[in-house]
């Protein structure tokens, strides 16, 4: 009797508890409504300047959700205040909320419950619940070490043409590249994000490794640790993510080189570069479109395939577990890996000598469709609401949903209702689109009903 009695109590306290994906999402909505508000007061805009309730929020959304889309220019709208809150905001959003709760809990050597370790495991995107506070440790030492290197390197080489304002810039862009936001405080109204350093090579590699390593997944560190990089020992995640990765920088900076060069013409965005600049500059360009949102040079100048390349780059985005947003490289290779399967007839599809699990083959499905039907009804919706083509407002969804932040320029001149469109997205990319469809359409029932299977013609 005793039993049943404390079974029952147990099942009623965990029937009241959130579900891991409900409090991470009241967590997040919670950070950009007080980040919000933070940005409305008088102080936090520069001398001279007011900003809207709909616009802050707009910026709230995309510091917390690590995106970048901004309706106007960072470093001249916002005072120190208005930055400090959307650095804060970043920061946040890039290690996510409940790392930092448990970071703090761990300080003060309280207990992690195990509710709260299902909620860090899935914040995080581990499939281990054991080594939820180990791990907790390395993304929190990781990242202060790689952001504080990465402040250290633009500091030293902006000192001499700064002074002490290199510090505040250091800082600022290195939180903002680690974790894949895309913020920036450097140009006048109208540039192009961090265009002064377009012919500063070493700028661009602090930048370009901060964007890799963020984006590479918290897991994907502590993986590479445990190994002593070895690849033998490393997990067959790990393995996709690091080969496939190598990949998608090298082949994009290839393409990006020969579509943009255009040495028959001398024009498109690389015209004032030298062979070495366009070199760095392609090479950069095949980062930062996976989440990152930084540009050196005027998107709006790319060619044809540089801007399809860079929507599917955004598309794709960085990994899973990690700063960045997209569907996912691990998504999109499980989705090819299963399309060529079954092209030849296999049965499994196989990777590096294992098999991809069904359930993953599932799973990745749902959410590479998830993502493609948002993006379809929210650039349907704007192109009611708005004059610009096709293409620029296809960027700009893809761009809001994958958290990347790159526009064609069109995200200070949407009405409101496209920017409410866009908040959503933003919203949904970084808490994962699937996760939308999960806390929507779930049913908690565990049905045992099976259906009669119909019959039907695909293809």
């Amino acid at each position: 009797m005793s039993l049943n009695i404390f079974k029952k109590a147990k099942d009623s306290w965990e029937s009241r508890s959130l579900s891991a994906i409900a409090l991470l999402s009241l967590g997040f909505l919670s950070m950009i409504l007080i980040g919000a508000l933070l940005l409305t007061l008088p102080f936090a805009s520069a001398e001279g300047k007011s900003t809207n309730f709909l616009d802050c929020l707009f910026v709230s959304t995309s510091a917390s959700c690590v995106t970048g889309l901004v309706p106007f220019d960072t470093g001249l709208h916002w005072s120190m205040f208005g930055q400090v809150v959307i650095l804060v905001l970043i920061q946040i959003g890039g290690l996510g909320f409940m790392t930092l709760i448990t970071f703090v809990a761990m300080l003060f050597r309280r207990n992690i419950s195990l509710y709260s370790r299902t909620i860090v495991m899935q914040s995080a995107g581990t499939y281990s619940i054991g080594g939820v506070v180990p791990l907790m440790r390395r993304i929190i030492i990781g990242t202060l070490f790689f952001e504080t290197a990465g402040a250290l390197g633009i500091i030293a080489l902006l000192w001499d043409k700064m002074g002490k304002k290199a510090i505040w810039y250091g800082i600022f862009h290195s939180v903002s590249a680690f974790c894949n936001a895309g913020f920036d405080i450097l140009g006048p109204e109208g540039s192009s994000s961090i265009s002064i350093w377009a012919s500063d090579w070493r700028i661009l590699l602090i930048l370009s490794a901060l964007i890799l390593i963020g984006g590479a997944g918290f897991l994907v560190w502590s993986d590479l640790w445990q190994s002593r990089f070895r690849w033998k020992r490393l997990h067959f995640h790990s393995k996709i993510v690091l080969t496939f990765s190598l990949v998608l920088v090298v082949v994009p900076t290839v393409l990006f080189f020969f579509s943009e060069f255009q040495p028959w013409n001398d024009a498109g965005p690389y015209a004032s570069l030298s062979l070495k600049d366009k070199i760095f500059n392609s090479f950069f360009m095949a980062v930062s479109p996976r989440t990152a949102g930084f540009s050196t040079v005027d998107l709006s100048e790319l060619s044809v395939p540089g801007r399809t390349m860079t929507t599917v780059l955004m598309f794709i985005g960085g990994n899973s577990g990690s700063t960045a947003g997209g569907v996912k490289l691990t998504t999109v290779i499980v989705v090819l890996a299963n399309l060529i399967a079954n092209a030849r007839g296999k049965n499994q599809a196989v990777l590096f000598g294992e098999s991809i699990p069904t359930r993953i083959i599932r799973q990745a499905s749902a959410l590479f469709n998830a993502y493609l039907v948002l993006i379809v009804i929210s650039t349907t919706v704007i192109s009611f609401a708005e004059p610009f083509p096709l293409d620029q407002i296809l960027f700009e969804t893809t761009s809001a949903i994958a958290t990347v932040g790159l526009s064609l320029g069109i995200t200070g001149t949407l009405g409101w209702l496209s920017k409410v469109v866009i908040i959503f997205l933003m919203f949904f990319g970084r808490l994962g689109a699937f996760a939308l469809f999960d806390l929507l359409f779930r049913n908690k029932s565990n049905s045992i009903i099976k259906y009669p299977e119909g019959r039907l013609l695909v293809g």
